[in-house]
């Protein structure tokens, strides 16, 4: 799984953790060529009328373009269709009593005997902003043995799809905006990145500043309590996935006495600050990178883009720096930038299962075509092969920027340049630069980092891969360690690519399904792969 990022353009580089499964998602029908609608508050209710209220299930529409677009959600394996209902929630949780927003759910009644049903299992597949109603459908079959005993459940958190969701830009404006240059060389280009960030951010402003106060972690937290009362749960059992596992600290710190059984996988780490996050994202995608170029070179049959690992990346250094003066035709009519290849080539990295994509891409960059490294890039950014934008990117800026409280100026990213490129001379510059993304923005971003001790709650099980890109090995010890002594349990996947579960690795999913299923947690420490 991911989220995912994607890498952004112009200021707004990866961000901070993403969902492979919604970029997936997206990659798989460009490649191959649910409740109402509710996008604003609504009436005030009471906060106990919220907590009283009952779901109106019904059979979940097709998404919508703020999800991504698509047919409905297929039937289930045994026959059973998908479910779809909007919760009400609070706009402002310091006033339960005020407007509410409509949260979008989406579920799968467990298919096992009502005697052994444990309860529902929530999911958040990452981003920030990828959409649950969308994710939970396309990956139903990996978590096929969970639902024996759990409803299976998923949701677009406040901001994303169709819950109250953030807009920033249309779809050409966006077109536009991810093609341009995300690495300033000089005085002009950085100045030209800066206002691109403000004019991105005044956008989000004008079209959804009504809702921008109010999509911190904290509150979408908040909502995933209220959902576990209106579903019927005593306890919340939880999945979370890359910025999901951030959502679920946060959760863990703020109720911990209603965790039931919750899994981190793909897993954020708690404690850096969003300079050490991108930072630590730099080393990540490098090491994927130096893995994939080791694998190709490694093949009998040869390896077509490079001889060596170092042939391979010097390889694709010379395309980027090509690019950057002289872009290549891609999807008419849109050509291959520096910035979107470098964006095709970070979406690859978060699966090993992508890794044939970016060969045939770059072989056929190499020969000038853009076609596959378009397609990758479009991916990363939520677009689908019909130019319209998911409002994933606009919700991940929205979340990050409410939450994360560092403002980052232009000099304070000239300042750690040279660091960032040594950990990655490909993605470094990237990500540096991404770090002014923020900047402008229209709400003060809450804390320097998330808080997720969490005393007196359940075990929560920890899942850390060696060669995650996307949220590096070792914020899953410090997630570990920072939810407290006999609540954090890590386990270890020695493997590639983001997150650990999807892997279909069968030490994992037996550690995980175990634990869910069964509540045997596994002794902490352990080592699958």
């Amino acid at each position: 799984m991911a989220s995912p990022p994607r890498l952004r353009a112009a200021a707004h580089p990866w961000p901070r953790t993403t969902a492979l499964t919604t970029t997936a998602v997206l990659l798989a029908a460009l490649l191959a060529g649910c409740g109402d609608d509710d996008a604003g508050t609504g009436a005030t209710a009471s906060y106990a009328s919220l907590t009283s209220q009952t779901l109106d299930w019904t059979a979940c529409p097709a998404p919508d373009e703020a999800e991504g677009g698509g047919s409905a959600p297929s039937a289930l394996p045994n026959g059973a269709g998908w479910e779809c209902a909007t919760m009400r929630a609070p706009l402002d949780w310091s006033r339960p009593q005020g407007s509410t927003i409509g949260i979008a759910l989406i579920r799968a009644r467990a298919s096992g005997p009502a005697s052994e049903r444990i309860g529902s299992l929530v999911f958040n597949f990452g981003g920030p902003g990828g959409s649950g109603v969308t994710a939970l459908p396309a990956f139903a079959q990996d978590y096929a043995t969970l639902r024996t005993r759990y409803d299976l459940v998923s949701f677009d958190p406040r901001g994303v799809g169709r819950s109250a969701p953030v807009t920033c830009r249309t779809d050409a404006q966006l077109d536009t905006y991810f093609q341009q240059d995300a690495t300033p060389d000089n005085a002009a280009e950085r100045a030209r990145l800066v206002q691109r960030t403000k004019n991105f951010n005044a956008g989000c402003e004008n079209k959804s500043g009504e809702v921008l106060p109010y999509v911190r972690t904290t509150d979408a937290a908040r909502d995933i309590d209220l959902m576990r009362r209106v579903l019927g749960d005593a306890k919340l059992h939880y999945f979370g996935i890359s910025y999901g596992t951030q959502l679920g600290g946060v959760y863990a710190h703020l109720f911990p006495a209603h965790v039931g059984r919750a899994v981190f996988d793909g897993v954020v780490d708690p404690t850096e600050n969003p300079e050490q996050s991108a930072l630590g994202q730099a080393k990540g995608f490098q090491l994927a990178l130096d893995n994939f170029a080791e694998d190709c070179v490694s093949k009998p049959e040869g390896c077509p883009i490079g001889d060596t690992r170092q042939d391979v990346e010097s390889r694709i250094a010379k395309l980027l720096a090509d690019l950057e003066k002289k872009p290549i035709p891609a999807i008419a009519p849109r050509v291959l930038t520096q910035t979107a290849a470098t964006n095709g080539i970070a979406q690859s990295l978060y699966s090993k299962d992508f890794w044939e994509y970016l060969t045939e891409g770059l072989e056929q960059a190499y020969d000038g075509d853009g076609k596959v490294l378009m397609v990758l890039s479009d991916a990363m950014n939520g677009r689908d092969e019909n130019g319209h934008y998911s409002n994933i990117a606009s919700a991940n800026v929205a979340i990050n920027c409410a939450d994360e409280k560092p403002r980052y100026t232009v000099a304070d990213v000239r300042r750690v340049l040279p660091e960032f490129h040594a950990a990655s001379p490909l993605f470094g510059d990237f990500l540096a630069w991404g770090m002014v993304g923020c900047t402008d923005w229209a709400v003060p971003g809450a804390t320097d980092h998330p808080d997720v001790s969490a005393p007196g709650s359940a075990p929560i099980l920890v899942v850390g891969n060696t060669g995650d890109p996307a949220t590096p090995y070792e914020g899953a010890r410090r997630m570990a360690e920072a939810l407290g002594k006999g609540v954090g349990v890590q386990l270890t996947f020695k493997g590639q690519g983001h997150g650990a579960y999807d892997s279909k690795d069968p030490c994992v999913q037996s550690k995980v399904n175990a634990y869910l299923l069964h509540g045997t947690t596994p002794k902490a420490g352990s080592v699958c792969g």
